[in-house]
This record gives C-alpha cells, structure tokens and sequence, in this order.
C-alpha cells in the first residue's frame, strides 16, 4: 500500500489544512500536533508534499494533513502538481481547516478557493490566522465574507485561539463507532471534561483521590510529585466526568529542567483539552500571582473557570482569608468577574462535595445559547441607558448583536464603524451581558464588525 493511502489505513478522522501559500498552514500543524514537524519560513511554498501525522484534540486522535498552498496553475507545472495534492487531501478529509492571513487580508485567491470549498461538501471550519491581539481579532472578522460561516481567529505562532479551533474541529468530527453505538445503544452521555491546576502542593492529587474515591495519584508533602497529566473517570449526580489531574505549575524563571518543562506543556495541553478549569489554591498561602497567571491562561484559552480554596481546614481567620481572595479575583480578573469559588479539605473531605455541583453550574452558563430575540432586547436597553460615546467627533452607531457560539459565549456587534469602540464602552456591554443573563465567572468573546447589518433596513 503506498504512502498517499496512509489516511485511510489509519483509521483515524482525517483533518486537512488548506490555503494559499505563506498563510500560516505549517505553523498551524505543528501547534496542533504538539511538536515541530513541518518546516516553517517566510517564503511562501516552502510545503510541498503532503505532511501528515496524529494528533490528539479535544480528546479525539485525528489524522492531520498539512498541504501545499492552493494556487491556481496549469496542471502540469509544479504549483500544478501542488494543488492536485490539496485537492486529494481535501477528497479524503472529514473535515477542512481552509486557513486566511488575518494580518494582509483576504486576496481574491482566497475569495476563489473559497468558491471552491463551499462546493466540496465537506465540514469547512474557516480559520483567521496571524490574529494577535485584539487589532488581529478585529481584522479577522473581515473573512465573514468568505461565506463559510465564523471565523475563527488564532496565532498559530503564539497558540492563541488554538483551543477554540479544537473544539469546532472536535464537533464536526465524526462520532467514533464504539461511541455511537453506545449512544444509540444506551443514550450515552459524552463525559464533562475537567482539568485540575494549579500551583505544586496545592493540593490537586489529594482533591482528585477524594474526587473519584480511590488513591489514583501518588500524594505527600513534596511539591511536584505528579509530573505528567493523568487522566480518570467517574460519574456525579449529572453523568459521567473525565478529570486529568496536571503536575504543578510554577513560575517559568524557576523550571529547572526538560523534564519540569514537559511537564508543564503537559498541564497545558490538559488545560486547552478541558472544558472546565478547577483552579486549586492552597488557603494558606493565599491567591498569589502564579494563581492568577493560571487563570489568566484559562480565560485567554476560553474554558470555564471555578476555584477551589483547598486547605480551608487549615485557616484561622477565614473571613480575611477569603476577603483577601476576593479583593485579588476582583481587582486582577475583572475578564472572570464572578467566579466561584469554593472552600474545602481535599483531605478530610469537608466542602468536596459543593465543588461538582459548580463545576457544572460554570459549564452550563459556559455552553449558554442566547436567544436573537431576548439578546437583541437586552441591547437595545443597554444602548439606551448608555449611548455609544463619541469617536473623532462622530457617534458610533451600533445596530444589532448575534452570539454565533457558545463554549465561551461568543458576541458579535455589527454597526457603522463598530471597530472603534472604546475598550470602557466594550466593557460596560460585557458586564451589562454577565448580569442580565447569569453569566459570572465565564469568558465572553465581544467581535465588531464595523458594516452595516444587512437587516438592519428592514427592521428598521
């Protein structure tokens, strides 16, 4: 069997990478495969066969294909041969990942491969690449017009945005066969993901031990005793949970080793694979600024998020104690106001029992759908109170909001010149959101589009 029918021996969901040359596609591959694969350099065409190798996201190994950029040329010149390539991958992928230059902008070879992909009945996941920051997550919203729905915007570079785009390539894979039959065998539920952090001897194999009722992880006084992330399963009264308990995460000054440095990309990795984030802090020691760095990860990466205060049994003075957590969580994580946070022994036990049932009140606000209605309603209200402030002299005016996605709550506000709205108004219209519809503790996305709401006309 030669080495092109490799996808299909391999048993595994086949994710392809397409797009024109220099976009980002090997940088992209190699972020999701977890290790530098493909070469990478700024000049464009430097990919030329088709690279492929397993990967683990969200849970699910897939099978992912880097290919040559799409470029319109006769069949029998080399960028020929290259495209005939990416048209084969595209052929045998359950799922495409058609990458845009968010930094240039769209070209009309974006436009027209584009064209093509919507033809090709396949699941397109549109990904804005080069989006650093909140300029480059603005630029991106420019490939809506592309017509393959949302993008999505990431820095392959940097890996933001990475864990929203394994969760869009997981939910559009197909179920595995055991999976499906045991969903249409029993109605199976998919397990709620958790990852346990935090900072060594916090607590977390103690907590995850009390969690499943068994001595799953090696525990003691020493810090860093667990060194990679070790996952289990065991059900609560909602359904079935899978948690991965991850080595202790310190400051990066202080990683003395390779094998430390593993075992904090491991964490990592567990954390972009979660759906919540069970931040342990030692109730001793106080909310210290590893604690909130770790947080800060969560939010950036999008999970939900909720704290437990370990060692609770050990304070004197809880009432300072958790005031001064609360006053660190309000003025240094205003992006997760209203986080919960939950005081208990992993040791002995006492409080455990709260931490699932708010773990599965933040993934429940966390995979929230608003309705166009109610969120269009809210809006409205919101503008009225505050009218959107004055920019070079001139009102912003803002149309309409839609929330695409869930998993984080995602919003996008369309109006003439809607990208130039002041980070305070921005933040007034997040908190605004949080209250009216019971949101704390959960990263929201806000994206501008700064033209006109096609319906505007007609509402109006």
């Amino acid at each position: 069997m030669g080495e092109r029918d490799a996808p299909a021996a391999s048993g595994l969901p086949v994710v392809a990478i397409l797009g024109r040359p220099n976009v980002g596609k090997s940088s992209l591959f190699n972020r999701l495969v977890g290790r530098r694969i493909a070469i990478v350099d700024d000049v464009p065409g430097v990919t030329r066969d088709r690279k492929e190798a397993p990967a683990r996201i969200a849970g699910r190994e897939v099978l992912l294909v880097d290919t040559a950029g799409l470029e319109e040329a006769a069949p029998d010149t080399l960028f020929g041969r290259m495209r005939a390539s990416s048209e084969v991958a595209l052929e045998r992928a359950d799922v495409a990942l058609f990458v845009v230059d968010a930094r240039s902008g769209l070209t009309a070879a974006d436009r027209a491969f584009a064209n093509w992909l919507r033809r090709a009945r396949r699941p397109v996941i549109l990904v804005a690449n080069k989006a650093e920051g909140r300029a480059g997550a603005a630029n991106a919203m420019e490939a809506y017009e592309l017509g393959l729905g949302d993008p999505i915007a990431v820095s392959a570079e940097h890996g933001e945005g990475v864990a929203t785009l394994m969760e869009a390539i997981a939910e559009h894979l197909p179920a595995p066969p055991d999976e499906a039959k045991e969903e249409d065998a029993e109605g199976a539920e998919k397990p709620l993901r958790i990852a346990i952090l935090g900072r060594p001897n916090a607590g977390k194999s103690t907590l995850l031990n009390t969690l499943i009722g068994e001595e799953r992880m090696i525990t003691g006084p020493e810090p860093g005793l667990t060194r990679d992330a070790i996952a289990s399963h065991f059900r609560d009264a909602e359904g079935p949970v899978r948690v991965v308990d991850t080595a202790g995460m310190r400051k990066r000054a202080r990683i003395a080793d390779r094998l430390e440095e593993m075992s904090v990309a491991a964490s990592i990795a567990a954390l972009r694979e979660a759906e919540v984030v069970v931040l342990v802090l030692d109730a001793t020691l106080g909310l210290e600024e590893q604690d909130l760095r770790i947080a800060r990860l969560a939010e950036r990466e999008g999970r939900a998020l909720v704290i437990a205060l370990n060692k609770w049994d050990a304070v004197e003075d809880r009432a300072a104690a958790r005031a001064r957590v609360g006053d660190a969580l309000e003025s240094s994580l205003a992006q997760l106001k209203g986080v919960e946070v939950v005081t208990m022994s992993a040791a002995t036990g006492a409080g455990v029992e709260k931490l699932m049932p708010a773990v599965r009140r933040a993934h429940e606000r966390w995979n929230r759908r608003i309705g166009t209605g109610a969120l269009n309603r809210w809006f409205e209200q919101a503008l009225a109170r505050h009218a959107p402030p004055l920019v070079d002299g001139r009102r912003l005016k803002l149309r309409y909001v839609t929330m695409p996605k869930a998993r984080p709550p995602t919003l996008v506000i369309f109006g003439t010149r809607a990208e130039l709205l002041p980070f305070e108004y921005r933040r007034y219209l997040l908190n605004g959101f949080r209250a009216e519809f019971d949101m704390p503790g959960v990263p929201i996305r806000l994206q501008l589009r700064g033209t006109e709401n096609p319906y505007a006309e007609k509402e109006e």
